[in-house]
């Protein structure tokens, strides 16, 4: 435990900096995080394919560089996906004596599963308003954790999923929910005293993320449980030390910043970026 705390002590003050930053050092942050992510999640499930791997990066690596017109250009995103398909097939195919389709697959889904859901959160913090409302996507996910702790702690008795977390209820989960969602409505109704935001129910949007995000992020910590259960490994990586991998330790926030990212596009009608 005291590990943990102080990893989360030191590392806390750096995520707040880049991403109040934004730009160039939060896009790079985020790519480099997206890379070692991918490398935990290829350890565990495509060990020693280092062909599939390469072509898995450098496909990471020019969505990454390129992610905003990746995203927003017409139909871009799709020729990415498609691309990137056809590459991992062909691949396949002529490398069937060393690798196979399960593979493959797994190539695809960790780019998808880690870097594509991460870069969320530079899209965000580069979206309008993001710079505030980015913040929404730490304290949904930290603030599930939490509340699902102590509540789970002090009125937990029925188990969620037990054979994939054994220590998780269903009181803790909707402990995490509430509490995810008070704090969302709070922050929402501090920052629209302060600042404008034309067009925006401010309020909504926060309650809307804490709630489905909070959920969401119960969901990204049980799909990582079942992945490393399959994989049989206790944890992704040992970058953090008393935390974990990349995918240990944001495999919440991997969920709750897509949630937000989409909530805004619906209901801040601007263009984003």
């Amino acid at each position: 435990m005291k590990t943990r705390v102080i990893s989360a002590l030191i590392l806390a003050p750096i995520l707040i900096v880049l991403v109040a930053m934004g730009g160039l050092p939060l896009k790079i942050s985020i790519m480099i995080l997206g890379m070692v992510g991918m490398r935990e999640f290829y350890q565990a499930f495509s060990k020693g394919n280092n062909g599939l791997h390469t072509i898995s990066y450098l496909f990471a690596l020019f969505y990454g560089v390129f992610m905003e017109q990746v995203i927003n250009g017409d139909n871009y995103f799709n020729i990415f996906v498609a691309v990137f398909l056809v590459v991992l097939l062909v691949y396949t195919v002529i490398c069937h004596d060393k690798t196979n389709a399960v593979e493959g697959m797994s190539g695809f889904f960790g780019f998808f599963y880690v870097f594509f859901l991460l870069s969320h959160i530079y899209l965000i913090r580069e979206f309008m308003y993001g710079k505030y409302l980015v913040w929404l996507v730490f304290s949904t996910a930290f603030g599930t954790d939490t509340g699902a702790y102590f509540v789970g702690i002090k009125f937990g008795k029925h188990k969620l999923i037990p054979s994939l977390s054994p220590k998780k209820t269903v009181e803790g989960a909707i402990g995490g929910i509430v509490t995810a969602t008070i704090l969302a409505l709070i922050y929402g109704t501090l920052i629209d005293g302060f600042f404008v935001f034309d067009g925006v129910d401010v309020v909504l949007l926060c309650g809307l993320t804490g709630f489905f995000g909070s959920f969401l992020a119960q969901i990204g910590d049980l799909a990582a449980s079942a992945m490393k259960r399959m994989a049989g490994i206790k944890d992704f990586g040992k970058l953090i030390p008393g935390h974990g991998g990349v995918l240990d330790r944001f495999d919440s926030v991997i969920l709750t910043a897509p949630a937000l990212y989409y909530i805004m596009l619906f209901l801040i009608e601007v263009a984003p970026l």
